[in-house]
């Protein structure tokens, strides 16, 4: 199936809340009224729940309780709660899917979007960019399933969603991968151009010119959540690191090896995000 045909398949896309496409609007107005945007957000109570348990959660550690959406706009600032808010709206996009464990494949995501912000915050690189970006990079794996449920089956029988060599694989076989669809879709939504460029980057960041470091955190951070879920050992862990990325990142590998809390502790309230 062609790439945009997959895109007019009316089952393939991630029904999000229509409060998420305005905040993603957000990042291209200059002009947004928080106080519109927070009206909106009270209004809908599901997504404001979730972002009240959030805010205060351990991973936030408040000084208060979070009470109302302008108190967590007031106390974590407007860009966390819009990254909080559009991630929360993302992990709701699909219901059920054929052949995935859409909890494992979100607990992954999470893991993937600690790393990232975690990261980021080492390297000088936008740390609210890097979780939502770490949330979403695997979100085109879903829009294949839902849109060409036969191949996908078929693919996850060869080798599993957390195989490293799974990008290549998908990219011979259909001609994209799920980062290629994962930046269509953030395209299509129109997310900042640098988000659509780190999720099309992520899987080869030292392949790309100019360099883009939040590709290269993706990166990273992707390796690290899979080598939770598939269980590595430290030995393995070390062997595997991508120690080219962390030069061109200019840290060393300890960094994440050693001096990284673990990921539970990375996480630790997260799980309203999928909750």
């Amino acid at each position: 199936m062609q790439l945009d045909a997959l895109f007019k398949q009316p089952q393939a896309l991630p029904a999000i809340p229509k409060i998420v496409h305005e905040l993603i609007d957000s990042f291209n107005d200059q002009d947004v009224s928080i106080d519109d945007i927070a009206k909106k957000l009270a209004a809908d109570p599901v997504l404001s729940a979730r972002l009240l348990r959030l805010a205060n959660s351990a991973y936030y550690h408040v000084s208060r309780t979070v009470g109302t959406v302008n108190d967590a706009i007031s106390m974590l600032g407007f860009v966390t709660v819009r990254t909080l808010v559009i991630s929360s709206g993302l992990t709701g996009g699909y219901k059920s899917m054929p052949g995935m464990d859409l909890n494992r494949f979100w607990r992954y995501s999470m893991h993937t979007a600690a790393v990232a912000g975690w990261l980021a915050r080492k390297t000088g690189v936008n740390a609210d960019q890097a979780f939502t970006v770490g949330l979403m990079h695997g979100i085109g794996e879903l829009v294949m399933h839902a849109g060409m449920p036969e191949q996908m089956l078929a693919m996850d029988k060869q080798l599993s969603a957390m195989d490293p060599r799974r990008l290549s694989v998908e990219a011979s076989t259909f001609g994209y991968n799920y980062a290629t669809v994962g930046a269509a879709l953030a395209r299509q939504w129109r997310f900042p151009v640098d988000f659509v460029n780190t999720i099309a980057h992520f899987p080869l960041p030292l392949a790309n010119q100019p360099f883009d470091a939040a590709a290269a955190v993706i990166h990273l951070a992707t390796w690290r959540a899979r080598a939770e879920h598939n269980e590595l050992s430290a030995e393995e862990l070390a062997a595997t690191i991508p120690a080219d990325v962390c030069a061109r990142l200019n840290i060393k590998p300890e960094l994440i090896l050693q001096d990284m809390p673990p990921l539970k502790e990375l996480c630790e309230g997260l799980d309203a995000l999928i909750g």
